[in-house]
């Protein structure tokens, strides 16, 4: 059921069916996760900052958007965050 509403939601924010239609909604997901303070390696995270990290991906995504920027290179940049927030995590598990 959760699958249709979002499914629902996309097709009214692109305004037209496409079967690549959000492929790269997971990726947005494990960013806003990652950079929330969730582990990928299991073991904390929390609600909030899982939500704060929601609004800041959305926030940059955004803005990469009202630059004008290709999907492609928001992507790319997507990637990138994601690399650092996990590589971030790494040298916090390690200290610890």
């Amino acid at each position: 059921m959760l699958y249709g509403v979002a499914a629902l939601l996309l097709l009214e924010r692109i305004g037209g069916a496409s079967p690549e239609a959000g492929t790269t909604e997971n990726l947005e997901s494990i960013t806003a996760v990652v950079i929330g303070g969730t582990s990928l390696f299991g073991g904390r995270g929390n609600v909030l900052g899982t939500l704060i990290g929601v609004l800041i991906v959305g926030v940059f995504r955004s803005g990469l958007t009202f630059m004008g920027l290709d999907s492609v290179y928001q992507n790319l940049i997507t990637g990138i965050l994601i690399i650092l927030a996990v590589a971030t995590d790494q040298f916090s598990r390690r200290k610890a």
